[in-house]
């Protein structure tokens, strides 16, 4: 029984390692509306931070991440970000999905 003890502790950790959210996303890349001038649209993707404040960071982070995840899995390969205001809270992000 002892030897499953530290294996019930390390299951959601492992289960972070493989979330895109917090590894990142091979295969898509961001770029500017101008870059995306002569590619095919695949999607909208919108995302929520789940953190905001101190924690505002890594939240914003992980939901971009998420949203190339999820560009990547629609057929994308590119995606453009709305712009963000410096300083500004984040309650939403929102990006467009092309495949070019």
């Amino acid at each position: 029984m002892k030897s499953i003890v530290p294996l019930v502790f390390l299951m959601p950790l492992v289960a972070c390692t493989q979330d895109p959210g917090f590894t990142g996303v091979s295969g898509v890349r961001e770029a500017t509306p101008a870059e995306v001038a002569s590619c095919t649209y695949v999607s909208d993707i919108r995302s929520t931070p789940g953190a905001y404040g101190v924690l505002a960071g890594p939240a914003v982070k992980y939901a971009r991440n998420r949203i190339l995840a999820d560009a990547r899995e629609a057929g994308a390969n590119t995606v453009v970000f709305d712009p963000v205001s410096p300083g500004a809270e984040i309650y939403q992000l929102h990006a467009v999905a092309y495949r070019c």
